[in-house]
């Protein structure tokens, strides 16, 4: 947080006048007015990402959403998460419109790894002073993300933080809810030796390694977010900022024609770490990275910063944003589905038996090395 100036020490000392009129929120930073004109600016928003289970509107205490369907035992799923320092790039630029499609999918492609059905999300934005327009652009990508995914978005909280946040910061955060069968829970119990581990590409960074990549591209290589890169075919801006993919329809589609054992959803950790939550003890997946060429920007990061590989597949997707197991006999049905749903999918290897291998990313074994990365 930024040092206050003379006025703000001036304002807070015990001994400043206080005005004629008296103290009021909007003095001490908060305007209900601007709060009550991003509600108007986004009820339209919320309106075009809703399902039929979505009882009342906007303006409520909380959101109602009737279970409806022939459901024989549901289980209901919830996934928590946010952007993540993402956030940093689309306020250095003022591009606001993208980074909720970015909190949905970080929240519905969790559920999704057990099964589950994406049906509401709750977002909260919390922010440093309350620009009605801005507040509408979030809103309007996290409506975007809520469309995707096939989601309602229930409802939400905004927060102003005067002092607390800089007045152009903010910070976004969602819960999303999600219903599965009890009999059809995707879990690492029906990962099975022979069985196929198939990628499904990522859209890029997605939302994490974003403090490596700023550090690297902008500290330390000091490149400008409105310029053109040749590598991206646009500014490094607009790509770093593009969306994270939404994967949830893909992967319930999958799941009603093949048989799917689990996912994996590839975040923080990368896909070793994350693929390993889903691969039960004595079973280890052997992939190969020659299977796929990383995108660009992680080429960019690797030379640029010097960061050595263990480091990158750590941190971030390296181009496989979703990983689904599948039985050997169906997968090339799971291929064809992803294929015409235009995910982009390949065989990354095969889950083997390894007794002496009991936890820990040791469970995935990557070997090899990409082609032109």
């Amino acid at each position: 947080m930024s040092e206050p100036d003379a006025a703000d020490e001036k304002s807070t000392s015990p001994s400043a006048e206080l005005p004629s009129g008296g103290l009021s929120y909007a003095g001490a930073g908060v305007d209900i007015d601007a709060g009550d004109r991003a509600v108007e600016l986004i009820g339209p928003h919320a309106k075009r990402a809703t399902r039929p289970e979505v009882l009342g509107g906007l303006g409520g205490f909380s959101g109602l959403f009737a279970l409806k369907g022939n459901y024989r035992e549901p289980v209901l799923a919830a996934a928590s998460d946010g952007v993540g320092t993402k956030l940093a790039v689309a306020q250095a630029i003022g591009k606001h419109d993208t980074v909720g499609q970015d909190l949905v999918a970080m929240c519905v492609d969790d559920l999704v790894v057990c099964g589950a059905e994406p049906l509401f999300l709750q977002d909260y934005i919390a922010i440093g002073k309350v620009v009605p327009e801005t507040v509408a652009e979030i809103v309007a990508g996290i409506a975007d993300g809520c469309v995707i995914a096939g989601c309602a978005l229930l409802g939400g909280e905004t927060a102003e933080h005067p002092g607390l946040m800089r007045d152009d910061h903010y910070d976004l955060s969602a819960t999303a809810v999600g219903v599965v069968e009890a009999d059809q829970v995707l879990s690492p119990d029906r990962v099975r030796a022979g069985d196929s581990v198939i990628a499904l590409g990522s859209s890029g960074l997605h939302s994490n390694g974003y403090s490596l990549a700023r550090k690297v591209l902008l500290d330390w290589g000091h490149m400008d977010l409105a310029g053109d890169v040749e590598e991206f075919g646009r500014t490094l801006g607009e790509e770093l900022l593009e969306p994270t993919r939404i994967y949830a329809r893909d992967c319930l589609a999958l799941a009603a024609e093949a048989d799917v054992r689990t996912f994996a959803h590839i975040t923080g950790g990368g896909l070793a770490e994350n693929l390993a939550r889903v691969i039960p003890s004595g079973l280890v997946a052997d992939l190969e990275r020659n299977t796929w060429t990383p995108a660009p920007i992680f080429a960019m990061i690797a030379q640029r910063g010097r960061v050595e590989q263990a480091e990158m597949e750590r941190t971030f997707n390296m181009g496989v944003g979703m990983v689904a197991v599948v039985a050997p006999e169906d997968t090339d049905r799971a291929q064809a589905v992803l294929t015409a749903r235009h995910v982009d999918n390949w065989v990354l290897g095969t889950i083997k038996r390894n007794p002496e291998v009991k936890g820990g990313s040791g469970r995935v074994n990557l070997v090899g090395d990409h082609p032109r990365f």
